[in-house]
């Protein structure tokens, strides 16, 4: 019936529109250290069956085929692409980079554990290395007054020369967080990420031991965004939208055709 046909092209413009702001977040967030982009995924929605196959069609036969009628198109989910991004030289001693797999793990406000691939950490006035927005990097690193030339080894010991000694000393080592499944962890904005039953609990460990990235000091992980890519979706999402307004405009000519018939 046009009725139900006219749901079935709703039901693709919506999907199609919601694809279009995950392409956009993409693209906005081509520039953010760390990000990873999503993809959209798409899953069909119930069907009817106005005809079984193997129904009964007569008191000696059956229905061959059925009779199975759609009834549109949703957003089944968003799947994030944890690959890495190209690791971009920066030449600052706090800035730090994943080579690999793995997060660093942040204590919130309220004591939260997030975790985030953005390693462009700063120097607290207590001497605590801590994000842009002043979250603390677990465990915790406290840079002494007056100490330089700061160090972070690819297994992510950090040394640093005291006042009073010609010789670096080790103060505090960075261990990396891993899950069973990154894909699942939750998005909660400013790069970070949270714990979820479908992650798994956070395992915590040395970097560059068991499948962990090795910490790189000086680089900075840029967004995993291809704006080409983006781009091709971008358009192919359009078409898909247009598609769909096509269908709502001829199902509605055929409704008005049906009134002034009728």
């Amino acid at each position: 019936m046009p009725s139900s046909a006219l749901y079935v092209a709703r039901t693709g413009l919506e999907a199609q529109d919601t694809r279009m702001r995950v392409i956009a977040n993409n693209l906005a967030n081509v520039s953010t250290t760390g990000f990873k982009r999503d993809r959209a995924n798409f899953a069909s929605l119930a069907y009817q069956d106005a005809r079984v196959a193997g129904a009964q069609s007569s008191n000696e036969t059956t229905y061959a085929t059925g009779l199975n009628l759609g009834t549109g198109v949703g957003i089944q989910s968003t799947t994030p692409d944890m690959t890495e991004g190209s690791l971009q030289s920066t030449g600052n001693a706090l800035d730090l980079a994943l080579d690999g797999d793995g997060y660093f793990q942040i204590s919130m406000p309220g004591g939260q554990l997030s975790y985030t691939r953005a390693g462009n950490f700063t120097r607290s006035p207590e001497g605590l290395l801590v994000t842009s927005q002043g979250y603390a990097l677990q465990p915790q690193i406290t840079i002494p007054e007056g100490a330089t030339g700061i160090t972070v080894a690819q297994d992510g010991t950090v040394s640093a020369t005291l006042p009073g000694s010609s010789q670096a000393t080790s103060i505090g080592q960075i261990t990396i967080a891993s899950f069973t499944n990154p894909a699942a962890l939750k998005a909660i904005g400013d790069n970070f990420y949270t714990e979820t039953t479908g992650s798994g609990p956070v395992q915590l460990g040395i970097a560059g031991q068991n499948g962990r990235g090795n910490v790189r000091q000086g680089f900075l992980e840029a967004s995993n965004v291809s704006v080409v890519s983006e781009l091709v979706d971008m358009i192919e999402c359009q078409r898909a939208y247009e598609i769909n307004s096509k269908m709502v405009s001829a199902v509605d000519d055929m409704l008005k055709n049906a009134n002034q018939t009728l």
